[in-house]
């Protein structure tokens, strides 16, 4: 692997695994804890790479699955990767597509040797094996590249699970076997469900093989947040102390504040974007309907106290207008908001961890019943 896959631990919590690091990549830096955006199709939606830029965002992620679909690999090699391609010059994570075995489950079949997929776009049969995901991702060329998975349901038997949780540990042996590229690094991923024995096993298992970083997956996939935040908890510190820690889509306060107590580092996903699209924003840790009458003559920033240039140049009732009358600029607005709004607020937990004041500054987040996001 090449040299400048890095982390460095530079301050830790007293009184929780909570910790403030530094992860190089080829392609830059990421100081941790981070939010990372979501970019499925080598874009974040309907906003442009200067615009998420100006977020914060320091790394973000892309879909193997998705972009083998459309425009195909191929085509994103002869670009120059996924950096030129998109016109994003800091670090990319790709997905392996193991998330589509759980999300697709009605159009796949799992076997040994990988996943056959039907397309949703035309149908037509894909069949995705470690082997080929890594192919995909060599290609690609994103800094960070998953090895692929198998992510059970919740709920699901012991049984159902100890499988899938074995089946992706032979998965991944293969994954490190078809890897071609020192300069991308190959992250491994811990399933197990909810049970935790199982998490502790497998991250016992991964740990040995001694990879440049570690994701916690098949969490968020319809487990309450009780058993979620007990998975985090349980399987964390059993990963290596000198690697990145990466807890797949996630991205709610809440959430991110446990797993950061368990001592994760990284985090993605879409809600940013996705809330954006549906006219939702995040002010102050609560959600917004922006389609609320109340906002129509409210001539207000949206967040006086953020410096993104959706709260700089635009009011409430503006923003309200867009989202009723459906405008694309509403969209792009509300995603810089809510994008600024995630990794400021990882940001502002990474100054609390110097500061060792995480525990007491987060305390409302770190509560068992917080009272918003």
């Amino acid at each position: 692997m090449n040299s400048s896959f890095q982390f460095t631990c530079q301050a830790c919590c007293t009184d929780s695994q909570a910790r403030a690091g530094v992860f190089s990549t080829p392609h830059g830096k990421v100081e941790t804890p981070r939010f990372m955006p979501v970019g499925t199709l080598a874009t974040v939606k309907t906003v442009t790479p200067q615009q998420l830029q100006a977020t914060g965002a320091q790394m973000i992620l892309a879909n193997t699955y998705h972009l083998h679909l459309q425009p195909g690999e191929q085509i994103v090699a002869g670009a120059g990767g996924l950096h030129k391609f998109m016109a994003w010059n800091g670090p990319i994570l790709t997905d392996s597509g193991g998330f589509q075995v759980f999300s697709l489950s009605e159009l796949r079949k799992i076997t040994e040797n990988g996943v056959t997929f039907r397309s949703p776009r035309d149908g037509r049969i894909i069949e995705l094996t470690p082997e080929k995901s890594i192919h995909i991702q060599n290609a690609l060329g994103a800094d960070i590249i998953m090895a692929f998975d198998e992510c059970p349901p919740y709920p699901a038997t012991r049984e159902e699970v100890e499988l899938a949780t074995e089946r992706t540990y032979r998965w991944l042996k293969r994954c490190i076997s078809a890897h071609q590229r020192e300069d991308q690094a190959l992250f491994g991923i811990v399933q197990g469900g909810v049970f935790l024995d199982l998490r502790q096993e497998a991250a016992v298992s991964l740990r040995e093989l001694d990879l440049p970083g570690y994701a916690i997956g098949g969490v968020s996939v319809g487990e309450p947040s009780e058993l979620i935040e007990k998975i985090v908890r349980a399987t964390a510190p059993m990963l290596p102390a000198e690697k990145p820690r990466y807890l797949m889509g996630v991205g709610t306060y809440r959430e991110m504040v446990q797993a950061i107590a368990a001592g994760v580092d990284l985090f993605d996903c879409v809600i940013p974007t996705r809330w954006a699209r549906h006219g939702t924003v995040v002010v102050g840790g609560e959600r917004w309907n922006l389609k609320n009458a109340r906002f129509r003559e409210d001539f207000t920033p949206l967040d006086e106290s953020c410096d993104c240039y959706t709260c700089q140049n635009f009011t409430r009732a503006y923003l309200c207008h867009l989202v009723r009358t459906r405008e694309i600029l509403g969209y792009t607005l509300l995603s810089i908001h809510n994008i600024t709004e995630l990794v400021r607020f990882t940001q502002r937990i990474r100054e609390a961890i110097f500061r060792d004041s995480f525990t007491e500054d987060f305390a409302q987040w770190l509560a068992p019943t917080p009272s918003s996001l």
